[in-house]
């Protein structure tokens, strides 16, 4: 009987040996996240052990005054290991839905193609490979309420006080941020191709540091043309002056598919520009009608300038080619652009020119 017993006994102890024995050779594979991942999801999906990004700037709430914020954060840390190293995704969101984001090894990002006076929702977390960390509070910013630079069919629009152009600059042409883009010099332009024809609307621009005697002759503040050949015999010539000989004169030529019309005798007047004031110059065409107003003081200032007449048949260029100032052409470059003068908030379109247009 003893011998069973004992038998017994020796036989349970070598199961148990053997099964620890098992056991020890099949360890838990680790995560391969390290620590700070566990293949198990938790709540709403996080699978990475790991914090939820604290945001930085801008400000819960903001309401921005210019374009292409630069959303912040500040590390995630691993809950159990120092040390660990992410890669953060950011989610741009308007209400409920995801309209851009973007993965980074970084802590910040600008997000592009915002809408004007739009709402927008944002929020972060750290990822390591295909294991994903709490979100962030969702933060909340509103652009402005003034639209970026854009060049549609039917409209253009060009802040230019951005420190950029949407256009092609030619020449020297430098950007003084809030203020606008300054043409240097006499062969100093920008040139824009419309998508479509505008064959009647509006054509204006804010324009500071014009002072009455400028150097060259036929000088241009803004033109249009048909293409890129030579503007001085363009078939749709279309140029708008502050002549520097004689000093602050006032002239413009337009060149339609039937007819050209000038500035001659009251249309064509002097007057005394001053370089520290800002001057809407807007020029306006269509139904067989051309007209060209100045306002001294901006878009609310008063009117020192107002002329044009009729003409016939339509102002039809193809493809059509907006300048601020303007080249040259065949008469040289003293017919160029007013030299010095800076330039911002240019608009064409079919439409009158909107408020945010006149900041």
């Amino acid at each position: 009987m003893k011998k069973l017993i004992l038998s017994a006994v020796a036989a349970t102890l070598a199961a148990a040996v053997a099964c620890g024995g098992d056991k020890a050779s099949n360890p838990a594979s680790p995560s391969p996240t390290g620590a700070a991942g566990d293949a198990a999801a938790g709540p709403d999906g996080i699978t990475l052990k790991a914090t939820a990004p604290n945001q930085v700037a801008p400000a819960n709430g903001a309401t921005l005054d210019a374009f292409a914020p630069v959303l912040t954060i500040e590390k995630s840390t691993a809950k159990f290991v120092e040390g660990q190293v992410f890669a953060y995704r950011f989610q741009l969101l308007n209400g409920t839905t995801v309209v851009a984001e973007t993965r980074t090894q970084g802590l910040t990002w600008t997000p592009g193609g915002l809408s004007n006076k739009t709402t927008y929702g944002w929020h972060a977390r750290a990822e390591q490979g295909n294991f994903v960390g709490p979100w962030s509070a969702t933060w909340t910013f509103t652009t402005p309420d003034k639209p970026q630079g854009y060049n549609r069919p039917g409209e253009l629009y060009d802040p230019l006080i951005d420190g950029k152009t949407i256009g092609t600059t030619v020449g020297n042409v430098s950007f003084i941020q809030g203020v606008g883009a300054k043409l240097e010099g006499l062969t100093s332009y920008i040139q824009y191709q419309l998508p479509e024809t505008v064959a009647g609307g509006e054509l204006s621009v804010l324009v500071t540091n014009l002072p009455y005697n400028t150097e060259g002759n036929k000088t241009k503040i803004m033109a249009m043309a048909e293409g890129f050949s030579d503007i001085t015999t363009n078939d749709r010539r279309f140029t708008i002056e502050k002549r520097g000989d004689p000093p602050g004169t006032v002239a413009w030529r337009i060149i339609t598919s039937n007819d050209q019309i000038d500035t001659v005798g009251a249309e064509r007047v002097q007057r005394n520009f001053d370089a520290s004031h800002t001057y809407l110059w807007k020029a306006t065409w269509g139904s067989g009608s051309f007209n060209l107003t100045i306002k001294d003081g901006g878009a609310n200032g008063n009117t020192i300038y107002s002329f044009g007449k009729g003409y016939r048949g339509s102002y039809d260029p193809n493809p059509h080619v907006v300048f601020l100032g303007g080249p040259g052409g065949r008469a040289g470059a003293n017919s160029g652009t007013v030299p010095g003068i800076i330039v911002r908030q240019l608009w064409v379109s079919r439409n009158p020119r909107p408020a945010f247009a006149n900041q």
